[in-house]
């Protein structure tokens, strides 16, 4: 693996360095993503969550005031004044559970942010690799055109001279007009690729698509790759969830401060009264029942997750590493019959110059030329792309 990619970085060093990169554009795709613009709020949420389970009870305290008086009845002048604060208790286990859901919210809040900007990154690097398939296509397609078109005006010029037949002419005007409908197909493969790259990145392409250097990392699948890592904070939050279920099977019990003041009739003196008032709710019953099967569900789904998800993602890196490998040996193969197609088309000019030839010949071997370049082109840039989904399955940021 480490011959693969010494060979890779061999390739990647022939290219020129570009101002702006994929992070550039990662970076302006995150800045507009939905999800990734609710970071801020739902890391608010957690940090009030960390907060309320730091508190010294589980809900604010409460304040009530109450009066009664006899000016229905006898109209003595009894009054009667009673002031209740009221302070809800942590239930056992509540306080800790509560404090560990707080910092597992937390912890996966940022995570999934991390495997958020996985995943536009691996959109980004599709689009990306897309862009410069097309473009290189464009460029083909305008190469063959001008060729094309140069050919045709030398064989229109060689049968009005009575060198070549007009069967000849014909064949080479029809080459130009299939170049320059593909050159326009080609064109058109373009400017799509390049709006579907602005649309996920808000930024236009840039000339130069610089290709990503090889990941350093000999591992099947490290142990600090985004995704897995959202699945686990996925898991320790569900946990978290279903221990604050089973702690919670009951309201807070709340103890209460009573001040009374109180007089019998009117010209007596207000008597004052202090006392303690401990309430105890019953279990929630079904209601909590409820809750905890929905969080143990949570964690059945969550547990599952990290291993269908190790799974695909150990199956996505041995592909890439596969297809890489493949990918290398194509370029050197195509190479070598790019080579060979310059050869004879050099050979079939010179035949053609000097009457030895057909156009028909030319023209076969000029194509087999314009495939064998074609070839290498693709071959390069599914290499290049290659590499990134090989990054993309290890998990390594642009």
């Amino acid at each position: 693996m480490k011959t693969l990619s010494a060979l890779v970085l061999g390739l990647f060093a022939v290219l020129p360095a570009g101002a702006q990169t994929l992070a550039d554009a990662l970076e302006s795709a995150l800045a507009r993503h939905p999800v990734a613009m609710s970071a801020v709020p739902r890391a608010e949420a957690a940090d009030a969550l960390v907060e309320a389970a730091a508190s010294l009870t589980p809900r604010p305290l409460s304040a009530s005031l109450a009066t009664l008086n006899d000016r229905l009845g006898a109209d003595r002048g009894r009054q009667e004044w009673e002031l209740e604060i009221a302070a809800p208790l942590w239930l056992p286990r509540q306080q800790a559970a509560q404090k560990a859901l707080g910092a597992s919210t937390r912890e996966e809040v940022r995570a999934s942010q991390r495997a958020l900007r996985l995943q536009l990154a691996g959109e980004l690097r599709e689009a990306w690799w897309a862009v410069a398939a097309a473009r290189n296509g464009e460029q083909l397609a305008q190469r063959r055109a001008r060729t094309a078109s140069g050919l045709e005006a030398d064989v229109l010029r060689r049968s009005k001279a009575g060198e070549l037949a007009r069967v000849d002419a014909n064949l080479a005007s029809s080459e130009r007009l299939d170049a320059q409908a593909a050159l326009a197909t080609a064109h058109s493969e373009r400017l799509q690729a390049e709006e579907a790259f602005r649309a996920l990145s808000a930024m236009d392409a840039p000339e130069t698509l610089v290709p990503e250097p090889a990941a350093a990392s000999d591992a099947a699948l490290p142990a600090d790759h985004p995704q897995t890592a959202a699945d686990l904070a996925a898991v320790q939050l569900a946990r978290d969830r279903l221990a604050v279920a089973d702690a919670a099977q009951r309201e807070a019990p709340e103890l209460a401060l009573r001040l009374v003041r109180e007089r019998g009739a009117r010209g007596e003196s207000y008597a004052s009264a202090l006392g303690l008032k401990l309430t105890i709710p019953f279990s929630l019953g079904p209601r909590a029942r409820q809750e905890s099967a929905a969080a143990r569900a949570e964690l059945a789904q969550a547990e599952g997750q990290v291993a269908l998800q190790e799974r695909k993602l150990l199956q996505e890196t041995g592909k890439a590493r596969r297809e890489l490998s493949a990918g290398l040996q194509q370029l050197q193969l195509a190479r070598e019959r790019l080579t060979l197609a310059t050869d004879t088309l050099g050979l079939a000019e010179k035949s053609f110059a000097l009457g030895e030839s057909d156009l028909p010949a030319l023209l076969r071997a000029r194509a087999a030329a314009q495939e064998a370049e074609t070839a290498v082109k693709r071959d390069e840039i599914l290499l290049y792309a290659g590499q990134s989904r090989l990054n993309q399955s290890l998990g390594v940021l642009p």
